[in-house]
């Protein structure tokens, strides 16, 4: 049984699935997630959209279905006594399953760990009493797991294999009717729709600033999939002011590989956008009310994952009241026309990934699974 309630944790869940039928094609996968997890062939209980949200305020008004969706999951537990549940990061709501899953005496594997090192480090205390093994997939956190006494293992980070474009910037541009010699600004606005609403329009207006100063440029917006159409209506406003502008659809991979500066959300994309190497700018706004409570217990000075696993800062961080147009056209126009800037970046985004670990996350992170059952099962 797996649970994850986001983009990327469902990328990670059809990953993991994978590997585990590669391993033993009678694997009976089931449990809550995205069109990932269903791909790889897994029953779906639940599908996490419409769950996955960001900010205080927007937890409350999914209360109500996330609840539904708590009881529909332990109840299939109940019936189908699985021989592992994998949590998949997704803490407020996979922390909720922990206790009726031990109850019921299934082992539990938490994969991709919940930020402890950044904030309510008292989770901690929640994984020790009911975790077996956690397998983690940045370097660092392996030390903390190991202080706190927990069960824990560096699998290294899925994205190295699955970071991967389809489409080469020769072929998607023209396909897109944008030109392959001509500079590209990539903008991500996350993958949530509280994120895209909020993001999106400075993401923009920024964008036109630096088309101001940068002759030529054009833009790729990368969009999750199951967005509204109504979230990229700013899309159009640009467009008709003469801004050469494309959206591309479930391909994220495809838009970092054609693009020359990214800017983009914090978050899972930050890893994915330097793993394809590219200058970035890291950019996020959460309401006002979820900000001040939030500042008030985090516990690191940088938010951007990159920042997190280098050690330093090496890519700059816009965050709430610095997240503005001019703030983002500032760094933009920097990094595509000051290249000894541009080619710093990319060699310290290198250093970054040389300590995600090398390929095979997913067949590690899936033998680390497969091991806890056959030791169980003795």
């Amino acid at each position: 049984m797996l649970s994850c309630g986001e983009a990327s944790g469902d990328l990670y869940a059809g990953a993991l699935v994978n590997a585990l039928r590669e391993r033993d094609p009678a694997v009976k996968p089931f449990g809550f997630g995205g069109d990932q997890l269903r791909a790889a062939g897994a029953e779906l209980v639940g599908d996490y959209r419409g769950i996955s949200v960001t900010g205080l305020s927007e937890a409350l008004a999914v209360l109500p279905r996330s609840w539904r969706m708590l009881r529909l999951l332990t109840d299939a537990a109940a019936l189908g006594r699985p021989d592992v549940f994998v949590a998949i990061d997704f803490p407020d709501f996979n922390f909720r399953l922990l206790p009726p899953l031990r109850k019921l005496g299934v082992p539990i594997v938490y994969y991709v760990s919940p930020q402890v090192w950044a904030w309510r480090p008292g989770r901690l205390d929640t994984l020790r009493q009911y975790v077996d093994k956690m397998l983690v997939i940045f370097p660092f956190e392996a030390e903390l797991y190991q202080q706190a006494g927990v069960p824990v293992e560096f699998v290294g980070h899925p994205l190295i294999d699955l970071a991967k474009a389809n489409r080469p910037r020769a072929d998607l541009l023209p396909a897109l009717g944008l030109d392959a010699a001509h500079p590209v600004m990539a903008l991500l606005p996350g993958s949530r729709a509280n994120e895209v609403r909020r993001i999106l329009p400075r993401l923009l207006a920024g964008a036109a600033l630096t088309a101001a100063q940068v002759p030529r440029l054009q833009l790729l917006v990368a969009r999750a999939p199951s967005l509204d159409d109504s979230l990229f209506a700013p899309v159009e406003a640009a467009r008709a002011a003469a801004l050469p502008i494309a959206v591309v659809e479930g391909a994220t991979d495809d838009v970092l590989a054609a693009s020359d500066v990214v800017v983009t959300a914090s978050g899972t994309a930050t890893v994915q956008t330097a793993l394809h190497g590219r200058p970035m700018v890291i950019v996020y706004r959460l309401s006002p009310m979820t900000y001040t409570v939030g500042r008030s217990v985090v516990r690191v000075s940088t938010y951007g994952m990159v920042n997190l696993v280098a050690g330093r800062t090496i890519v700059p961080e816009l965050i709430q009241d610095r997240f503005t147009p001019e703030a983002v056209a500032h760094e933009a126009v920097s990094l595509l026309t000051d290249e000894r800037r541009a080619a710093a970046m990319r060699q310290d985004l290198a250093e970054v990934r040389t300590r995600l670990g090398g390929p095979g996350a997913s067949d590690r992170a899936a033998a680390a699974v497969q091991a806890l059952v056959s030791a169980r099962q003795r």
